[in-house]
């Protein structure tokens, strides 16, 4: 670290930086507090995607109980075939967004097939769907983890390390310029008793 020089010039420079240090800090802080509120809305849309899977297999026990049957075969009956994803820009931190997805179904004969087969179909495919939404939610929170942890660290630094320290060092020359005061004006009192 540089030596910090005591002059006229040096304290203005380090009013100057604590100045931009307290107009800076309130902006971290608000940027903080909607990273954590955003964090929070993600958690309860992570509960909300959790939740509605969960339905979904008491439904599939409770409608489709023909499922038990082992004669039939449905491995491999629905796949994801494609996710398109986005971004969005959510106070500067980038996050996955769900724009659609597209599912390959296996090709099946309506009259070979019981009837109870379509609206399993439509319950896997919601269910894939949800655990993709669940997974990019995942991915959501731990990003917003990550951008409020350094957010806080950031303003961490400017509240207990920069604006101290910036305090410190105005206070060091402001009593390293009043002694110099002082000093000139005895040597000034002391150079006029001479020349008398």
């Amino acid at each position: 670290m540089a030596r910090l020089a005591l002059n006229k010039s040096s304290l203005t420079r380090q009013n100057q930086l604590l100045k931009g240090y307290r107009e800076f800090l309130p902006a971290l802080d608000m940027k903080r507090r909607q990273l954590l509120a955003e964090q929070a809305r993600a958690r309860a849309e992570l509960a909300q995607e959790q939740a509605r899977l969960a339905e979904i297999h008491p439904w599939i026990a409770e409608q489709l109980p023909m499922l038990a049957n082992q004669g039939i075969a449905l491995d491999g009956l629905v796949q994801v075939e494609r996710v398109e994803l986005a971004q969005e820009n959510v106070m500067g931190v980038r996050l996955p967004l769900l724009q659609a997805v597209e599912f390959r179904v296996k090709p099946y004969s309506f009259l070979s097939r019981p009837h109870w087969v379509e609206p399993l179909v439509d319950k896997l495919k919601q269910a894939l769907e949800l655990r993709i939404r669940m997974q990019l939610a995942q991915r959501r929170l731990q990003l917003l983890a990550d951008a409020v942890r350094t957010i806080t660290q950031r303003v961490n630094l400017f509240d207990k390390v920069l604006i101290p320290r910036t305090h410190q060092h105005i206070r060091q020359i402001r009593i390293y310029l009043a002694d110099e005061e002082r000093a000139a004006v005895v040597r000034a009192k002391l150079a006029k008793r001479k020349k008398r």
